[in-house]
């Protein structure tokens, strides 16, 4: 039985790298310049691979868009939780704010041109959530 997100308020965390979404043709490798950051994706179809990536060292000649700034939903959130995006990205929707989604294991993230993180944080707390600063990461130790 799925349980509903109707009603309920997020802690969104802002991160402060700029991210950028490439596209990739289908079956390629990926590539030196995809530096791993606060976020660092793949998603390949028979037909692209798309990568979620620090926006520092793409190509011109890459396909891109961006950048974006990264919030993360804090989590983890249970797999049987429905409408969770949609009651973040209602809002942006709303006020005309374009997304891209990514959802990891524990959590979604949500990517919002960076010229309009500050609005679309805004237009969360309108709603009651709460958005934050991203908990600096630990160290990882060898």
């Amino acid at each position: 039985m799925s349980e509903s997100a109707a009603g309920a308020t997020y802690t969104l965390h802002q991160y402060p790298e700029k991210l950028v979404v490439a596209s990739l043709p289908a079956g390629s490798d990926i590539p030196a310049w995809a530096e791993s950051a606060t976020l660092f994706s793949i998603s390949a179809t028979a037909t692209e691979t798309t990568i979620v990536c620090a926006g520092r060292s793409v190509p011109k000649k890459v396909r891109h868009e961006g950048p974006f700034t990264a919030f993360a939903v804090e989590g983890p959130l249970d797999f049987a939780l429905t409408g969770v995006l949609h009651a973040l990205l209602a809002p942006l929707a709303e006020a005309e704010i374009s997304v891209f989604a990514v959802s990891t294991y524990p959590t979604d993230w949500i990517l919002v041109p960076t010229e309009r993180a500050a609005a679309a944080a805004e237009e969360w707390r309108r709603r009651g959530h709460t958005v934050t600063p991203a908990p600096v990461a630990a160290t990882r130790k060898s």
